[in-house]
């Protein structure tokens, strides 16, 4: 590593459970976020901050006026630009050091597999429940480790999903596929939940990057915002899942 290097991410590097093979580790890896929305923006930035080497972002939508509320990546500058187009100058201008790769659309199964199959670690941050099982199914396919997280209202969930073991994924949270969940843009979000746990989906994405403590895999965290209350849920693997019933470690 260099000086610089060394200088800029030295307050981690100072954690001894860190230490410069952690931070190794980060420039090594190479994370898959899939939405750069008010949960993305967050996740993008600190795994930038924190020296993930290679970033892929993921959207197909762009910068809208009411996205500026929560969205702390855009600026009013940037609206009508492709989210992932305005997510990379940002995390460009906050750590030159990171490769950023932008994909400007939705991606058919095919690239999904593809570029899950190339991650070491797949953030979920968009905001609709078709999406999500999509990409969950593309990770336990792959083998690749995801973050998912979800937020609305004062409300907000994380769940990790690791190969090998025996915690949930996410079709086995959600076994009626058929509900129609409600969104943000229906019912609202207050800014600082989707920055809450957007920052926790990134606590827990360098965690499994850099074998990091326990990560969430087989627990829920849940926040309740309005009071401040955190519960976490052990969540086992459902042995009907079409997903991952039949995955062993």
């Amino acid at each position: 590593m260099t000086d610089d290097e060394l200088l800029r991410y030295s307050r981690q590097i100072l954690l001894p459970e860190f230490d410069i093979d952690g931070q190794e580790r980060l420039d090594q890896s190479h994370a898959l976020i899939i939405g750069l929305g008010g949960l993305g923006s967050p996740v993008a930035m600190y795994l930038a901050a924190a020296g993930v080497g290679r970033l892929t972002l993921v959207d197909f939508d762009t910068v809208d006026l009411s996205n500026l509320q929560r969205q702390i990546i855009h600026r009013t500058a940037d609206i009508g630009r492709p989210k992932v187009e305005s997510a990379r100058d940002t995390l460009r201008a906050l750590n030159p050091l990171v490769e950023v790769t932008t994909i400007p659309r939705v991606l058919d199964a095919v690239e999904l597999q593809e570029q899950v199959g190339q991650a070491d670690v797949v953030v979920d941050a968009c905001d609709n429940l078709a999406t999500r099982l999509a990409i969950n199914a593309a990770c336990v396919q792959a083998g690749t480790p995801l973050v998912t997280g979800a937020a609305i209202r004062l409300e907000g969930q994380v769940l990790v999903w690791r190969p090998g073991g025996e915690g949930a994924c996410y079709r086995c949270l959600y076994r009626d596929t058929a509900m129609d969940p409600e969104t943000c843009a229906q019912t609202g979000v207050l800014a600082p939940v989707v920055g809450i746990i957007g920052s926790v989906q990134a606590m827990e994405a360098i965690k499994v990057l850099t074998h990091l403590g326990e990560p969430l895999d087989g627990r829920l965290l849940l926040l309740d915002a309005a009071r401040m209350e955190w519960r976490t849920m052990r969540v086992g693997r459902w042995p009907g899942c079409p997903i991952c019933g039949g995955e062993r470690s």
